[in-house]
């Protein structure tokens, strides 16, 4: 194969919604408070016996079914999370014994809310080589359940969910829509390692924390040229973007961060205002939305990208499906 596109995308949320009042409840904070300081209105709250997997296959399962592919057809599977607390079988094996595929290679990848561009880039790069056909990618955590609940700076933001992609070959000539962007795109990915400390799950249980004055400082001066990198390498400029999902941390770095990118004429996915930040889940589930609502036109090129844990970024111009 020459490249690889994205055939179809799903998403899932648990049902309990969660409201900035019903957080003032519980811990020293307001509605106005969460809003002025990361947008956030809303999140998905799993239940307590409802697991990474469980939501991963959800969504998985839904991008199956839009792709047209039988379950066979699937030879790849790799779930993108921070989350998983049992070590074997990983996420992805379980996920495909949900699903009932036949024998493919599972693995997991954790680079936390940049987890799946990570696996999205992952799996085109496997199919490019010939070592796969086809595969599920799916970002999923409960970050909820490495919430601490007496930390009004932290427990605001997160949520629970999942959001899948299925990947496949395209042998179609690189530019076969007209403007040269191919299905999937050159990943642009690295890490800032002596800032690890930023974003941290740590402890027995694990507890979610951050330096946030840190992460909103890396986030807003350091990745608006990488997303730019991003898109040059894709042979696009950022005012040919259709649409730009960013990682759905913060509102108050999504929307700077899409200001300097120079993306004039984009959607931007804005998903973090109604399911908070659900770390490796919030950019396919934010792209599932935008596809589910026809925002984005099939074809057209979107930018995605993931940041945040290890203060690792990856990024990718994508084919929107």
């Amino acid at each position: 194969m020459t490249g690889s596109r994205i055939a179809a995308v799903g998403h899932y949320q648990p049902a309990r919604v969660l409201t900035n009042d019903d957080l003032a409840a519980i811990v020293d904070t307001s509605d106005e408070w969460i809003r002025t300081r990361v947008g956030i209105r809303t999140r998905h709250i799993a239940r307590a016996d409802e697991t990474v997997d469980e939501m991963a296959a959800a969504a998985a399962s839904k991008a199956l079914a839009a792709s047209g592919l039988a379950s066979a057809d699937i030879d790849l599977v790799i779930v993108a999370t921070s989350t998983a607390i049992d070590r074997s079988p990983n996420m992805a094996a379980r996920v495909a014994a949900r699903l009932g595929l036949g024998s493919p290679a599972t693995l997991d990848v954790n680079v936390v809310c940049a987890g799946f561009t990570h696996a999205l880039a992952t799996a085109d790069h496997t199919i490019r080589a010939g070592a796969a056909t086809a595969a599920l990618v799916i970002g999923a955590d409960k970050f909820t359940e490495a919430a601490d609940w007496t930390d009004r700076s932290s427990c605001v933001l997160l949520g629970d969910g999942a959001g899948a992609a299925v990947v496949v070959g395209d042998d179609r000539p690189q530019g076969a829509d007209g403007d040269g962007v191919p299905g999937i795109g050159p990943v642009v990915w690295g890490s800032v390692p002596e800032m690890g400390h930023a974003v941290r799950i740590e402890g027995t249980p694990p507890r979610f924390s951050q330096e946030g004055q840190a992460v909103y400082r890396w986030a807003t001066t350091q990745l608006p040229p990488i997303a730019r990198e991003v898109c040059t390498r894709a042979g696009i400029t950022p005012e040919e973007l259709a649409g730009v999902v960013l990682h759905q941390a913060n509102l108050r770095i999504i929307e700077p961060v899409a200001r300097k990118l120079g993306a004039t004429n984009a959607v931007i996915a804005r998903d973090v205002v109604d399911s908070g930040n659900t770390s490796a889940a919030s950019v396919p589930l934010a792209l599932s939305k935008l596809v589910e609502r026809r925002e984005i036109a099939p074809g057209a090129p979107v930018l995605l990208f993931g940041f945040g844990g290890n203060l690792s970024y990856a990024g990718q111009v994508i084919r929107c499906p």
